[in-house]
């Protein structure tokens, strides 16, 4: 939780209980192509506000991460509560976040199936670093160093990338971006539909 281990986690984090589902913004909107403003207040009511619904669209959603210009929010924050490949279990928040750089010995390029709730749909092959720091803080203000490896560094830079304006197709070439935006128009709806389902299982 928030990069310090605990014993046990509820299955639905505390902030799924307390928030409400936003709509999910899709690629092509404003918002989700230009970086995003610096968060300047923390500890207000309406930040603790906006991260639990952020944590309820996420599991709607079916997410491992979500930024706020997913919910239409112009702010640099992101969560994420996900399960990495060796089963350890990841939840957090974290505002305005900066990656560091990268040792050499620890520039490991990995190719595998990203997507994004934001491009309902398709997944396709990302090249991203095995390991990523991001510094920032959390809703307090105070200052957070949060460390991943394999998925879980992965969801970390394609959050990270979000708050720059910047969506995995935007990684991808050309040829391969429309053939993605095509199978996005060709799935979208049965995507909406299986969130409302969830959405309605959860009772939100």
């Amino acid at each position: 939780m928030q990069g310090r281990p605990v014993e046990s986690y509820p299955r639905l984090a505390p902030e799924v209980e307390r928030g409400e589902p936003r709509r999910i913004t899709v690629v092509g909107e404003d918002v989700l192509h230009r970086r995003c403003r610096e968060v300047t207040e923390f500890g207000t009511a309406g930040l603790a506000k906006l991260i639990d619904d952020m944590f309820a669209t996420n599991q709607v959603a079916e997410g491992a991460g979500l930024a706020a210009n997913q919910v239409d929010v112009d702010l640099q924050l992101f969560v994420w509560d996900i399960t990495d490949e060796w089963g350890v279990r990841h939840v957090g928040h974290i505002a305005n976040p900066a990656l560091e750089d990268v040792s050499v010995d620890d520039r490991r390029l990995v190719e595998e199936a990203e997507g994004c709730l934001s491009v309902p749909g398709p997944y396709r092959m990302v090249p991203r670093l095995d390991r990523a720091v991001v510094r920032g803080r959390d809703k307090d203000g105070n200052p957070l160093v949060i460390e991943g490896r394999g998925y879980f560094a992965r969801c970390l830079q394609h959050e990270t990338d979000h708050l720059h304006g910047r969506l995995y197709l935007d990684r991808l070439a050309q040829r391969e971006r429309k053939a993605a935006l095509r199978e996005m128009q060709d799935s979208q709806d049965k995507v909406f539909a299986r969130r409302a389902a969830t959405a309605k299982r959860l009772g939100k």
